[in-house]
């Protein structure tokens, strides 16, 4: 009796042993985290996406760069860029860039930024709210937005562009090609000179066609064309035979 006592205990603690075992080998797993937005590098996205050498030093003297990089990687919001070409910069001649103090080249360079992250559907919202405010802030740093078919078009009051191209478009971070520098009226003024009227086309005269009515009746009063002339010889002749014979007829009545 006493030593099936002593079995059954022992099965007891084997089972209550095996299971405290399961319970602490096998601690419940917690969710992983979700992936956080991807880090990108605005100063090397630059270099290699395109011909944006003028603007990026820009960014690099002014430091704005670095702006834009804490906005981009630090805060929900994001950042959309507008990045001109090279040859925009070479294209702008009046007004220039050379006469800007340090500030107001900081300010231009803010001007080409939204602080937030846009992507291109996103635009056909931005022009039913336009004017938005660029990262450089007020009413003077805004820019004009219009959806036409598709096609982004912005304007600063001196520049109207559109979105040639989309180089990032990735949350957080939006890069659109545009090709002209964006001028805000806050730097360069309200009084925006309007923009030169296309050259008149060069009117050609086309000579009327030989057998159209013009062409006959100009043909018919030249003094030059053939079928005049001849018809005036044959008058001259028919007179000078006339004359002819009323002369030889007046000397017969005498002889």
């Amino acid at each position: 009796m006493n030593y099936y006592y002593i079995v059954v205990i022992s099965l007891l603690l084997v089972l209550s042993t095996s299971v405290n075992g399961q319970a602490i080998g096998s601690p419940s797993l917690a969710p992983a985290p979700a992936p956080g937005p991807e880090y990108t590098n605005l100063t090397e996205l630059l270099s290699v996406a395109g011909p944006f050498n003028t603007f990026l030093d820009y960014l690099i003297s002014t430091k704005v760069i670095d702006t834009f990089q804490e906005q981009a990687n630090n805060t929900v919001e994001g950042i959309t860029l507008f990045v001109p070409k090279d040859s925009a910069f070479s294209k702008l001649k009046k007004p220039s860039l050379s006469n800007l103090t340090a500030d107001q080249l900081k300010s231009l360079c803010l001007f080409h930024a939204l602080p937030h992250y846009y992507s291109l559907a996103d635009f056909k919202n931005l022009s039913e709210i336009s004017p938005v405010n660029t990262f450089a802030g007020g009413e003077l740093y805004s820019l004009n937005f219009t959806d036409v078919s598709g096609t982004v078009h912005l304007s600063s009051g001196w520049a109207n562009t559109k979105v040639s191209s989309a180089v990032h478009a990735s949350y957080p971070v939006a890069v659109y090609q545009v090709d002209k520098v964006l001028l805000p009226e806050a730097i360069f003024g309200t009084d925006i000179p309007p923009s030169a009227a296309p050259a008149p086309a060069p009117v050609v005269d086309i000579a009327p066609a030989a057998d159209s009515p013009d062409g006959k009746s100009l043909a018919a009063s030249s003094p030059d064309s053939p079928s005049h002339s001849s018809t005036h010889r044959m008058m001259c002749w028919g007179m000078l035979n006339h004359l002819f014979l009323a002369i030889s007829g007046g000397l017969l009545m005498f002889l």
